[in-house]
């Protein structure tokens, strides 16, 4: 139920029908891909929803108000897929974590649940240690590092980087859905990870053998499918751009010479703080590439921009306004450098295009133009950045080997569909 789950789901029927394994696909996506995958269709929202009409996804969200109505729609949608998984009878059950109610629903009919979250194992690691520990509640200030404990490294946080919905424990529609996410996983057959074992061996290990559970990965997707210049352009939604004029424009440039910058569909910022990350890439003095989602929560105009930005940096950078061809963008050669929210599939465009990637924490902070600027500037400049590049192309070989023939994550999956 939102386009971080939505595009690796869809991936990933493509990739079991690759493999002799007959899929159907629930909701409708664009399957114009040769595919043979069958479609059967849910009315989204639900019959007895108060969700309103159009809303098909959390990015469309931009009022907390509508959060329950969505977490409802969400349940209501289990009696219509049992009558599916009746009629079809199929062997296994693939669910995201949205769906909690799908471990109860596959029993009825025999079959295995498998859960697909949409991150990392590393991440699943920390979130669950967050939840048995609640090493927060130790600390002074939100300020003061804790580490979080039992993990294999030492990994230290402050109380605002844990989600409001740990830290306050505030009961609510979403934090009961959550709750229930989390119990579903315990008693699923197993969790699918668009991942690869040497990206997180020691999470991996961590997942399967401390927390016990049954972890499979089967990624990178986006690599799985050999897909032309129209499925990467396509991916997610339609470009806000002319693709290959923005292509052309990076062909012209030196290796590693632009810097790309995006927060991902979800994140709405503020006047003020898109103003101050106009401020860093100005101050950074690097070539850029810089996507701003455009939403009702944010500014629609230009006010936010600074005074002679544009005309300032008009022969060094693009904004992009909506949706980017983003896989297409990163693996152009020109593209030296990714600023990231570090969502999942952002995190893998960046490992599988080889690219350095740095962090910008947004929520609950403040954004300073000279952090953004020491962000850019640390994976574009010196030693350190061709260390990174350098690193980052070693992990781009290493997923394009997991899903080869006998790599880690096709045996992953040959096992699973044995399995079944």
């Amino acid at each position: 139920m939102a386009h971080g789950h939505m595009i690796p789901t869809l991936k990933m029927a493509k990739l079991f029908t690759s493999r002799g394994v007959q899929t159907s696909k629930l909701p409708l996506l664009d399957l114009n891909s040769g595919f043979n995958i069958g479609i059967h269709l849910v009315n989204i929202p639900p019959e007895k929803s108060e969700l309103p009409d159009g809303i098909t996804s959390l990015d469309q969200i931009f009022s907390d108000d509508v959060i329950p109505k969505f977490t409802k729609a969400l349940e209501l949608l289990q009696e219509p897929v049992e009558k599916l998984l009746e009629e079809f009878r199929p062997d296994c059950l693939v669910a995201d974590m949205f769906f909690p109610w799908a471990t109860d629903a596959a029993p009825k009919f025999d079959i295995p649940r498998l859960i697909f979250h949409g991150t990392s194992c590393f991440s699943l690691c920390n979130l669950e240690h967050m939840r048995i520990y609640k090493p927060y509640k130790n600390v002074s200030s939100d300020t003061e590092e804790f580490i979080l404990p039992n993990l294999p490294h030492q990994l230290k946080f402050t109380r605002t980087q844990v989600p409001d919905f740990d830290r306050e424990e505030i009961e609510n529609d979403f934090t009961k859905m959550l709750t229930k996410v989390k119990e579903s996983e315990t008693r699923s057959y197993g969790v699918l990870f668009d991942s690869f074992y040497e990206l997180e061996p020691d999470y991996a290990d961590h997942y399967r053998k401390v927390l016990r559970r049954n972890a499979l990965h089967i990624g990178p997707l986006l690599l799985s499918n050999k897909g032309g210049e129209d499925d990467k352009s396509q991916r997610g939604k339609e470009s806000a751009i002319d693709e290959h004029e923005c292509l052309e424009g990076l062909n012209s440039k030196e290796p590693n010479y632009v810097v790309y910058i995006c927060f991902g569909s979800m994140a709405t910022f503020t006047a003020k703080q898109l103003h101050e990350i106009a401020k860093g890439l100005e101050i950074s003095g690097q070539k850029f590439i810089w996507v701003v989602r455009e939403g009702k929560n944010q500014e629609e105009n230009e006010n936010w921009l600074p005074e002679g930005f544009e005309e300032k940096t008009k022969d060094k950078g693009l904004i992009i306004k909506g949706w980017a061809p983003q896989l297409l963008i990163l693996q152009n050669k020109a593209i030296g450098g990714f600023v990231t929210h570090y969502g999942w599939n952002s995190t893998l465009e960046g490992v599988c295009s080889g690219l350095p990637m740095q962090w910008k924490r947004i929520a609950n902070e403040g954004i300073e133009r000279e952090a953004i600027a020491m962000a850019i500037r640390r994976i574009m400049e010196g030693e350190e950045g061709a260390e990174m590049r350098s690193r980052a192309q070693e992990y781009k070989k290493k997923a394009r080997m997991a899903i080869e023939e006998s790599g880690s994550s096709y045996n992953d999956l040959s096992a699973l569909v044995q399995e079944v």
